[in-house]
C-alpha cells in the first residue's frame, strides 16, 4: 500500500479543522476552577464600593492635622458598620482597615501617631503624611470586564466573587473516548499470557487529555476483530473525539481503518512524515472527530501531545494553534536527520538541552526521564554542541 506521507504541519492543520465550536455551559462559581471562560463577564459593582480606610487609625480633616493637634472622638467605623454622622473640623472617628470613610473626611491618621485618653486624641511628632484612603472603585468599576477565553485560576475566581458574579459561562469539556485495540493487551492488575502485554497507552493519554481540560472515557479494550471494533465505536458514538490506539497500520491484523471506513468515516489523511508516529490517521465518523494513534507506547504519547492537545484546546475555544516551540543550546552532537521530522526525547538543563541516548519508540522508561521533545526538521544536517535547536515541553 503506497500512501504518501504528509508533513506534521499539514496533518495538524487537518486535525484542527475537525474541531467544532466550543459549547457554552454555565456553572456555579465554586465549580469554575480550571475551566475555560468562554465569554467575557462584567463586574456588577465598584470595588471597593465606598472610600475605605487602608489602616487602623482615626478619620479626620487634613487641614487640622499637625503635631500636637487634639481631636474629640465622636464615633467608630468598622467593616460592615460605618459611621453615618457628620465629622467636624476638630472631631475624629475611630476607624479600622477596610471600613467606610465618613463623608467629608480626607485623611486617616494611623493609630501609631496618636495618643488617646478616653475620647480625646493628640497627634504626635513625625506624623505619617500618607492619607491611607482607598478610593471607591480603586480596584475595579462596575462594567469592567474579565476577558475571554482564559483558563480560570484561583485569582480569577476571587476577582469574580468580588465582582458579585455567581455563575460563569465556560466551555463544556469535550468528551474524548479512548479505545485501545489488540489481542495482545490486558489491563493493569490482570495476569497476561506469555504473549501478552499490559495496556499502558490509555492511562498516559487519559492523564494528558484530562489535564488539558477534556472529559476522558476509557472504553474496554477492542480485540482484533471487526465485531469487537464495531462495538467499541458504538460505545463511543456520542463522544466529541474518538481516539483509537493501535491497529491503524497496514498489517493483516490492523482493522481500525477498514472498520472505521465501513462505518462511514470521512478520512482527512493517513500516515505522517514524523518519528515516532508515522501510522497516524484522522477524520470524522458520525458527529465525532476521530484520530487513530500508533500502538507503540512512545509514538502514542508523542502524537497525543503534538496533535490531540492542540485539538482539545481548539474544542475549548482557546484557538487553533500548535504547541509552543522554544529554543535552547544543544549540549551533545547530533548526526544528520532522515527524511521524517524527528521528535527526540530530551532533558533540559538550566541553559541547554540534551537528547537521550535511546530513542526507540517502545521505551516508556526513556519517555519518563524526558521533559522535552527536541525537534529535528526533515533532512536536518549534523548539529554540533552549542547550536540552537527547537523543542517543545512535554506535558506533565
Amino acid at each position: 500500500m503506497n500512501v504518501k506521507l504528509i508533513s506534521v504541519d499539514e496533518a495538524l492543520n487537518k486535525i484542527l479543522t475537525l474541531a467544532r465550536p466550543a459549547i457554552v455551559e454555565h456553572v456555579q462559581l465554586n465549580r469554575a476552577s480550571g475551566r475555560i471562560l468562554i465569554s467575557p463577564v462584567q463586574a456588577t459593582r465598584d470595588q471597593p464600593p465606598f472610600a475605605a480606610s487602608a489602616m487602623d487609625g482615626y478619620a479626620v480633616h487634613t487641614t487640622h492635622v499637625r503635631p500636637g493637634a487634639m481631636f474629640k472622638v465622636i464615633g467608630e467605623s468598622a467593616a460592615g458598620h460605618g459611621f453615618s454622622g457628620a465629622v467636624g473640623p476638630e472631631e475624629a472617628v475611630r476607624i479600622f482597615t477596610g471600613a467606610p470613610v465618613p463623608d467629608g473626611v480626607d485623611r486617616i491618621v494611623i493609630q501609631e501617631d496618636v495618643n488617646r485618653v478616653k475620647d480625646q486624641i493628640t497627634l504626635t511628632e513625625g506624623i505619617d503624611t500618607k492619607p491611607y484612603i482607598r478610593a471607591a472603585g480603586a480596584d475595579f468599576r462596575k462594567g469592567d470586564q474579565i476577558t475571554a477565553p482564559r483558563l480560570l485560576g484561583s485569582a480569577d475566581l476571587a476577582l469574580m466573587a468580588a465582582m458579585n458574579i455567581s455563575e460563569v459561562p465556560v466551555a463544556r469539556r469535550p468528551v474524548v473516548a479512548l479505545i485501545a485495540t489488540g489481542d495482545e493487551l490486558v489491563m493493569p492488575g490482570e495476569t497476561p499470557n506469555a504473549d501478552q502485554i499490559i495496556a499502558s497507552n490509555t492511562f498516559g493519554l487519559r492523564a494528558m487529555f484530562a489535564a488539558a481540560g477534556a472529559e476522558v472515557r476509557m472504553l474496554p479494550i477492542a480485540r482484533d476483530s471487526a465485531a469487537s471494533l464495531r462495538v467499541a465505536f458504538a460505545l463511543a458514538a456520542d463522544a466529541d473525539l474518538i481516539v483509537t490506539i493501535g491497529g491503524a497500520s497496514v498489517g493483516d491484523h490492523d482493522l481500525v481503518a477498514p472498520v472505521a471506513q465501513d462505518l462511514g468515516m470521512e478520512r482527512a489523511f493517513y500516515r505522517v512524515a514524523m518519528r515516532p508516529g508515522k501510522p497516524l490517521m484522522a477524520g470524522r465518523i458520525g458527529q465525532s472527530a476521530m484520530v487513530g494513534l500508533p500502538g507503540n507506547p512512545v509514538s502514542s504519547m508523542v502524537c497525543g501531545a503534538i496533535f490531540i492537545l492542540p485539538l482539545i484546546r481548539a474544542m475549548l475555544g482557546l484557538g487553533a494553534e500548535p504547541l509552543v516551540r522554544q529554543t535552547r543550546v544543544l549540549s551533545a552532537p547530533l548526526a544528520k536527520n532522515g527524511p521524517r521530522e524527528h521528535y527526540m526525547r530530551a532533558r533540559l538543563t538550566q541553559d541547554a538541552i540534551a537528547p537521550l541516548d535511546r530513542q526507540d519508540s517502545a521505551l516508556l522508561s526513556v519517555l519518563a526521564q524526558s521533559d522535552a521533545l527536541l525537534i529535528r526538521p526533515p533532512n536536518d544536517g549534523p548539529r554540533e554542541i552549542g547550536e540552537m535547536v527547537e523543542f517543545i515541553l512535554l506535558p506533565s
